[in-house]
């Protein structure tokens, strides 16, 4: 089921780091400190001026976003969120995930990004089950993208084809928007 909001929404299997659009989400950690998976590899194309940008922000709380160039990468804006670490599912994992998502859209929206680019938050070393993230994403992305036109292009950019495939489903099941 596909909805005018759908048609903002793009998948894209590969390396977000390669993503032309105005922002790039990073799923950053606690301290915004280069680490592994997406983080290190968005540290590691844009150069070590980000990490020093990182380092004049000081940190980022869970569930919360804050925002840096992207310097050597093909984006204006890196906008670093950090996610919940899965805990079972009873430790608000679900509202913090959503709040990444939602703040990560206010930031580009206040920075007139009108393209932004998702790596599939918490779901590598922090855990979240690709299912339940998947849905929390698509549908954070949904409510936000009915309210705001400035976001003209949402892009899940996910890692295999499996994740692909849940990221299909989730946005053929339909949800607000």
């Amino acid at each position: 089921m596909s909805t005018d909001v759908d048609k903002r929404i793009e998948i894209h299997v590969g390396d977000i780091t390669a993503v032309v659009c105005d922002a790039i989400v990073n799923a950053a950690n606690a301290a915004l400190r280069p680490g592994g998976g997406v983080c290190g590899a968005i540290h590691r194309a844009a150069g070590p001026e980000l990490a020093e940008a990182c380092a004049e922000i000081g940190g980022c709380p869970t569930g919360e976003a804050r925002h840096t160039a992207a310097f050597r990468l093909p984006a204006r804006l890196v906008i670093h969120t950090v996610g919940p670490v899965w805990q079972g599912g009873d430790s608000h994992e679900h509202s913090l995930l959503a709040s990444c998502y939602r703040g990560s859209l206010k930031i580009a929206a206040e920075q007139g990004a009108r393209s932004i680019a998702f790596p599939a938050i918490s779901t590598g070393v922090y855990g979240f089950p690709l299912v339940a993230a998947t849905r929390v994403a698509v549908d954070s992305v949904r409510r936000i993208l009915a309210e705001e036109p400035r976001l003209e292009r949402v892009i899940f950019c996910v890692f295999g084809e499996e994740a692909r495939r849940v990221y299909e489903a989730e946005l053929d099941r339909g949800g607000p928007g």
